[in-house]
C-alpha cells in the first residue's frame, strides 16, 4: 500500500457539499480518514472489554477479581487478559484521537469559516450535556463529560508544534501518579489509626472523640476501594431494584466521577494523552502515513517496555492481595506507565493492518463503529444496564466473568454488523447526528443522496 492516507471514499458516502454551504459543516465522507476511524472503532470495542465489570458487577469487582471470594482459573484469566490487554490502554487510544479530533475538527472549521472557537466549544458544551444526560440517566462510569472538560481547558494548545505536544502531553500525565500516592498514603494513616481504635474498643477502652473520628472516617473512606462483604451485597441489592431506585444509587458516584476523580486523575490522564493524541496526529502516525517499519518497530517497543511494566504490577497486585491502599500508594503505577507503551503499540498494529489492506470487510466494519463511536458508546449502556439492572433483565452480579466475556462478544457482533448497515443508508449514527445538528445549531441532512 501507499503512504497516502487512505480515506473512507470507497465507503458510502455523500458528494462534496456545494461552496455555499462550507461555511459550518460536518465533515464528510470523503475528508474523513479510513485509519482514523478503525482506531477509534477498535478501541470503543476494547473499552467495552473493561466496562462490563461495572456493568455487571459491583465497583470494587473491576481491580479486583477476588472481590467475591476467591476467584475460578478462568475467571481470574478473563481479568489477567482484560488488565494486560485492555484496561488503561483502550481509553488511552480514544483520548489520544479525542485530542487528534480537535485539531481535525479546527482546521476544517477555520478552512471553511475563517474561525474555530465559537463553534468547538458549543461543540464541547453539548457533548458534557450528553455526557451528563448518560451519567445522571444511565450509567455512572460516563467519560464524555471528562473528555468534554478536558477539551476545553486544553483547546489552546491546537496549534503548536508536534514536539511540543508530545513533551507537554507526557509532563502533563505525571501528576496523576504521585497525586495518587499521596492520597493512599493518607488512607494508610486513617486505616492505622482506625484499627488502633477498633482494638481499644475491643479492649473495653473508652475511646477519644479522635478515635471515634477515626474509626468513621475509615468506615467511609474504604467504600470505595475495599468495602465490608455487606457493602458489597448492599450494593448488589440496590443494582435489583427501579430504575429511579439505581439513579438514586449510582448519583454521588457520578458527581465523584466528574469532580474528585476529574482533578485526581482525568485531568492529568486524558489531558495528557489528549495532547499526545494531538502530536502524533500531526506527525502523521493516526493516518497510517507513516512507514512500514516505523509502525513495525513502534509496535516492538511498545510491547516490549509496557507488557513487562504491566505484567509487574499483576505480580504486585497479587503479592499485596489487591489492597486498595497497596494499589493506590504502588501498584497502581505500573499499569498506569506500562499502557501508554501498550496503547502505542496496540497504535501501530492497527496502523499495519490499515497499510496491508488484510480482511477490508472488517476495516470497514470496525471504520463504521468508529464513525458512529458516540451511538455506539451509549447504545453499549444502554443495552447493558438492561440485561444487567432491576429494571431490565436484573442479571446484576448474575454472571461470572467468563459469562460476561460471553455478552461482549455479542454486542461486538451486533455493532460490527449494524454500524455499516445504518451507514449505507444514513450520514450519520443517531447520537452523531443530534450532537451535530446542535452544534451547528441546524437539523443535518440524515439520509444519503
Amino acid at each position: 500500500m501507499n503512504e497516502t492516507p487512505r480515506t473512507d471514499a470507497d465507503l458510502p458516502s455523500e458528494p462534496a457539499p456545494p461552496p455555499a454551504e462550507l461555511a459550518a459543516a460536518p465533515v464528510s465522507g470523503r475528508e474523513r480518514i479510513l485509519s482514523i476511524d478503525v482506531l477509534r472503532g477498535f478501541a470503543l470495542l476494547g473499552i467495552f472489554v473493561m466496562n462490563i465489570a461495572g456493568f455487571a458487577l459491583p465497583f470494587v469487582a473491576y481491580g479486583n477479581p477476588h472481590w467475591n471470594g476467591e476467584a475460578t482459573s478462568a475467571d481470574f484469566g478473563v481479568w489477567l487478559g482484560s488488565h494486560l490487554f485492555f484496561d488503561m490502554k483502550m481509553m488511552s487510544i480514544f483520548s489520544m484521537l479525542f485530542g487528534a479530533g480537535i485539531i481535525i475538527f479546527t482546521e476544517r472549521a477555520e478552512r471553511r469559516a475563517g474561525a474555530s472557537a465559537e463553534l468547538y466549544y458549543r461543540r464541547m458544551v453539548w457533548l458534557l450535556l450528553i455526557g451528563a444526560a448518560h451519567g445522571y440517566l444511565i450509567w455512572y462510569g460516563d467519560i464524555l463529560v471528562n473528555y468534554a472538560t478536558a477539551g476545553m481547558i486544553l483547546f489552546f494548545m491546537r496549534k503548536k508544534s508536534a514536539k511540543t505536544l508530545l513533551i507537554a502531553g507526557v509532563l502533563l500525565t505525571l501528576p496523576a501518579m504521585p497525586i495518587a500516592m499521596m492520597n493512599g498514603v493518607a488512607m494508610n494513616e486513617v486505616r492505622s489509626a482506625a484499627l488502633e481504635a477498633q482494638v481499644a474498643e475491643d479492649a473495653g477502652e473508652e475511646l477519644t472523640e479522635e478515635q471515634e473520628e477515626a474509626i468513621e472516617a475509615w468506615g467511609e473512606s474504604r467504600l470505595f476501594f475495599d468495602p465490608p462483604q455487606e457493602e458489597v451485597e448492599r450494593q448488589i441489592e440496590a443494582h435489583h431494584g427501579s430504575w429511579l431506585e439505581i439513579r438514586e444509587e449510582q448519583a454521588p458516584g457520578v458527581m465523584m466521577f466528574q469532580t474528585f476523580y476529574f482533578l485526581m486523575w482525568g485531568i492529568w490522564r486524558i489531558g495528557g494523552m489528549l495532547l499526545i493524541g494531538m502530536g502524533l496526529y500531526k506527525l502523521g502516525v493516526f493516518s497510517a502515513a507513516r512507514s512500514m517499519r516505523f509502525y513495525g518497530i513502534g509496535a516492538a517497543v511498545g510491547y516490549a517496555v509496557g507488557f513487562p511494566l504491566v505484567g509487574f504490577g499483576v505480580t504486585q497486585f497479587i503479592a499485596h492481595d489487591f489492597d486498595g491502599i497497596a494499589m493506590w500508594t504502588q501498584d497502581f503505577n505500573y499499569n498506569y506507565i506500562g499502557s501508554m507503551f501498550v496503547a502505542f503499540g496496540h497504535v501501530c498494529m492497527i496502523m499495519l493492518w490499515c497499510k496491508s489492506g488484510a480482511m477490508d470487510w472488517l476495516l470497514g466494519a470496525l471504520a463504521a463503529v468508529g464513525r458512529m463511536a458516540l451511538t455506539n458508546y451509549l447504545m453499549q449502556s444502554i443495552i447493558a444496564t438492561t440485561i444487567f439492572y432491576g429494571y431490565g433483565f436484573d442479571y446484576f452480579a448474575s454472571l461470572d466473568r467468563t459469562q460476561l466475556i460471553s455478552v461482549v462478544g455479542s454486542v461486538w457482533l451486533l455493532q460490527l454488523i449494524v454500524s455499516p448497515i445504518w451507514l449505507r443508508y444514513f450520514r450519520f449514527g443517531p447520537a452523531e447526528w443530534v450532537w451535530r445538528s446542535l452544534t451547528y445549531w441546524r437539523m443535518q441532512p440524515m439520509r444519503r443522496a
